[in-house]
């Protein structure tokens, strides 16, 4: 499972390390700080190549994936889980202020493993401590949500929300329509065609493809 893992990441990522993490540097310092505080704990969960770990300064940092490549690119502060993230975590309870999950959710085998998952994260989390969750909507997508190979769980916003609701999370926010479906099968753009599109949350609605929810624990 881990070996076919790694060969995912790197059909679908090689080649591009520079680029995404350039994307996501931008993403991180205008839009998604606002959610970490300095001196705050973070964890990006399923962080695969830790673009947004990396990039999130100022706090500390956790980072978990199946896949054993990951830690390579992550920085050397990072406190890095090699796990099933459905399996107990190797961390204490009601430690974190933030969870961060980017395209990860839709990747896990099943339901089960993600109601798991869930547990794990509110578990974790502080008292009002947020989950900011990101990934591709079904709703939106239609049949083109199942063009990777590795998607088995289809959600949209509002069964992402609805999901988060019932682990007795409060949400703070959802954008059905936000960043486009992928940066992976695309030609590069400029980068500051990403700084000018997080500023015009108008455009997010003809091209955005992938919702965020913002949750708090209760």
């Amino acid at each position: 499972m881990t070996e076919n893992l790694n060969k995912i990441y790197q059909i679908r990522f090689s080649g591009l390390e520079e680029y995404r993490n350039a994307i996501w540097k931008i993403l991180v310092k205008n839009f998604f700080a606002k959610w970490i505080q300095k001196g705050s704990t973070v964890l990006d969960l399923g962080c695969g190549y830790g673009e947004f770990i990396n990039n999130a300064l100022d706090c500390e940092r956790h980072a978990m994936d199946l896949n054993s490549d990951s830690s390579k690119y992550l920085d050397k502060s990072i406190h890095f889980y090699q796990q099933d993230c459905s399996k107990p975590w190797g961390m204490s309870a009601s430690s974190l202020d933030v969870v961060f999950s980017s395209n990860f959710f839709e990747h896990l085998p099943n339901k089960h493993t993600l109601d798991r998952t869930m547990c794990n994260i509110y578990k974790h989390l502080k008292p009002n401590g947020y989950l900011i969750l990101l990934g591709p909507n079904i709703a939106v997508l239609k049949g083109r949500y199942w063009d990777f190979w590795d998607h088995h769980v289809a959600l949209s916003d509002q069964s992402a929300a609805e999901l988060l609701e019932l682990h007795g999370f409060t949400i703070d926010k959802r954008i059905p329509r936000f960043l486009p479906y992928n940066m992976v099968r695309i030609r590069k753009r400029p980068l500051f065609l990403v700084r000018l599109y997080l500023h015009l949350p108008f455009v997010w609605r003809f091209f955005g493809a992938q919702f965020l929810v913002v949750a708090r624990k209760k």
